[in-house]
Order: structure tokens, then C-alpha cells, then sequence
């Protein structure tokens, strides 16, 4: 496989002890999807330079580029199969592509009328589906042995943000639309509400290690909503502000930015937020408590996750398109970036009484 077409694979050194660790070799444009394989430490990396790019992280956080594939637009989204041994990612291309990493062969395996805005792997008791997402207000799914979609399903609006959690699937659309399914039943909504928040949805994400299926929304104005399935747990809805600074010289303004991506932590159920202000913050949801705040960053964190059982935390420090192609000025940052997390930075607080 290629090492990005270098002739040799760079690897970082390991890090002091509480320092980040930055990965050498990252794309050439702005960063806006992030996956981890859930077989080993396999990054995907998808990017607005038309590519998408795989890294080995070995155990002191070192990182060597193992292989790459292309889109014919920016890449969107990526994701991973259940046994992790096969990337899918969506584009502006209009396609879903899968890059299987045993053979290294590249494949399309979806289609829209419009960009393929979030995949997502489902496993369902009768095997996988890939679910895709479109602002041609689609979502299609697909099973990779047959060429045309299983089913399509009209959403009310252009799909900006898909999480799923089987057999909870959670759709943030144009127009503050939220669209729950229940994949016993994926063709029709389970339910359809508007979004507590008062702006525009930015990313929704399913709880894991949750006893009460639900979901956080983020919006472009610094705000986060926890919200539950059934109606219920609706008492334990709430909504908070995040990622907005203080201005110095106006009483009672701040700064606010687009809460950016949410990921939820594979064991705790603890969560990371990440804005255009160039923070990250980790939070207990029920405890609703923050339990760790990162140094700003020189630019917009645009995509974050966790690796497969929450020892490595992955982020990106790049352009997140939310000024639109002015707001991409040269000198921009564009880093990849790998931080060890402690126990005391994603474990659950005790609930206040």
C-alpha cells in the first residue's frame, strides 16, 4: 500500500508526557471527518482535498500513513465496517466509495443526486447495512452485495448531521428538522420533532452506554441539547451554552461559535464538544458537569472522535467552512492531532443530590 507517495513512512516521535501528539503527513486541505477502525488503531481521515487517507497509531501515540484513496470532490464523511477491516466514505462526488484495507481495492458503492453528507455502518441481527445521508433529502440504504439501494427514505429536508446506535438512528436535517428512527422499522420515522435549539443543527450524535436511548444536537450558536427518545425521559432534557467567549469590552455580550462535532465516549458515555473557537471540552451528561477543558487551538476544531475502547481521543485543528470560501485564508492551521486520555478526563462524576 502506499505511504501517501513518499518513499518512505514517516513516523512521530513520541511525545512528552501530557502533550498532544501531532500527526506528521496531514491532508493538504481543511479536515472534516474523522473514524476510527473498531478491529485496532486504524485513523481514517477524510478531507476537503478530495482524499481519503488512513494512519496506524502504534501504542506511544506514534503514527506512520499506511494508505490513501480519492473522491472526485471533498470528502465528506468517512466510516467503518463492523469488523473494521473497510472504510466507507461519502463525498461531494455525489458516491459512497469503500476502500477494503486487506487488498487495498477502492469501490463505489452508493449513489445520490446530490453530496453524500454523513455514511454510517449499521449492524442490524441480519448482517450489515451502510446507511448514507444526502442533501438530495434522501437517506438510502444500501447492502454492499447488490448494486441499486434497499430502500430510500425521503427526509423533510438536505441531511447535515446522521448518528446512529442500533437500532436508534437520529437525522439532523436543513430547517432544525430532527427525524428519529427505529430500525426495526427504518423506512418511516419514528418521530419527527423540531430542535429544541433555536438555531441552525450543526451535528446530533446517539448516546452510547446509556441506559435511555437519546441524543446531543449542537447548533452554529454555541449551544448543545441533550434530548431523549420517549417521551418519558423528557424531564431529563436540558440544553446548554458552550463554546462562546466573553468580550472584554461590552457588558453582557460574548462571542459565539458553531459547536462543530459531538462524540460520544465508547465506554463512559461521556462526551467531547468541539467549536469554531478552537476548543474542545469533555462533559458528564448526567451529571451535567464539565469534566475537562483543552487549550484553545489556533484555528476551528472541525471533526473529533474516539478510538475503540476511549484510550486515544482524535481532532482536528482546521477550516470549518463557517465563513463560507472567504473564511479560507492562507496560513490557515491544518493539523491532525492524538490525545492519551485519563480516567478523570472522561469517567462519570458522581450525580449531585
Amino acid at each position: 500500500m502506499s505511504f501517501f507517495g513518499t518513499a518512505t513512512a514517516s513516523a512521530t516521535p513520541a511525545a512528552p508526557a501530557d502533550k498532544d501528539i501531532e500527526v506528521p503527513e496531514p491532508p493538504a486541505d481543511s479536515i472534516s471527518s474523522l473514524s476510527f477502525s473498531s478491529a485496532a488503531d486504524y485513523l481514517a481521515v477524510g478531507s476537503w482535498d478530495n482524499n481519503v487517507r488512513l494512519y496506524e497509531v502504534g501504542a506511544g501515540g506514534q503514527t506512520q500513513g499506511k494508505a490513501m484513496y480519492g473522491h472526485q470532490g471533498p470528502v465528506l464523511s468517512v466510516c467503518w465496517n463492523k469488523d473494521g477491516n473497510k472504510v466507507i466514505s461519502g463525498g461531494a462526488d455525489n458516491a459512497a466509495r469503500m476502500f477494503d484495507i486487506t487488498n487495498g481495492q477502492t469501490t463505489q458503492v452508493a449513489q445520490h443526486d446530490a453530496p453524500v453528507k454523513v455514511v454510517k455502518w449499521i449492524e442490524t441481527p441480519q448482517g450489515g447495512i451502510l446507511a448514507t445521508g444526502s442533501w438530495d433529502k434522501t437517506i438510502k440504504y444500501w447492502d454492499l452485495r447488490t448494486a441499486n439501494p434497499i430502500a430510500t427514505v425521503q427526509l423533510a429536508e438536505r441531511c447535515y448531521s446522521m448518528d446512529v446506535q442500533y437500532p436508534l438512528l437520529v437525522v439532523g436535517t436543513a430547517e432544525r428538522h430532527i427525524q428519529i428512527f427505529n430500525l426495526t422499522n427504518p423506512n418511516t420515522p419514528y418521530k419527527t420533532i423540531t430542535s429544541p435549539l433555536k438555531w441552525q443543527t450543526r451535528v446530533v450524535s446517539c448516546f452510547t452506554n446509556s441506559a435511555n436511548s437519546g441524543f446531543a444536537v449542537g447548533s452554529i450558536e454555541g449551544r448543545v441539547a441533550i434530548q431523549y427518545v420517549e417521551e418519558k425521559d423528557g424531564p431529563n432534557n436540558f440544553s446548554f451554552k458552550c463554546h462562546r467567549r466573553d468580550q472584554t469590552n461590552t457588558k453582557d455580550q460574548s462571542l459565539v461559535y458553531a459547536v462543530n462535532d459531538i462524540s460520544f465516549h465508547p465506554v463512559h458515555g461521556t462526551f467531547s464538544t468541539c467549536g469554531a473557537d478552537g476548543t474542545i471540552h469533555f462533559w458528564d451528561k448526567d451529571a451535567r458537569t464539565r469534566l475537562k477543558t483543552f487549550e484553545a487551538a489556533a484555528g476551528p476544531i472541525s471533526a473529533t472522535t474516539f478510538n475503540r475502547n476511549g484510550t486515544i481521543f482524535a481532532y482536528a485543528i482546521s477550516y470549518d467552512w463557517s465563513k463560507g470560501h472567504s473564511g479560507m485564508t492562507p496560513g490557515h492551521p491544518n493539523k491532525l492531532m492524538l490525545h492519551a486520555c485519563k480516567d478523570d478526563e472522561v469517567k462519570r462524576r458522581p450525580k449531585k443530590l
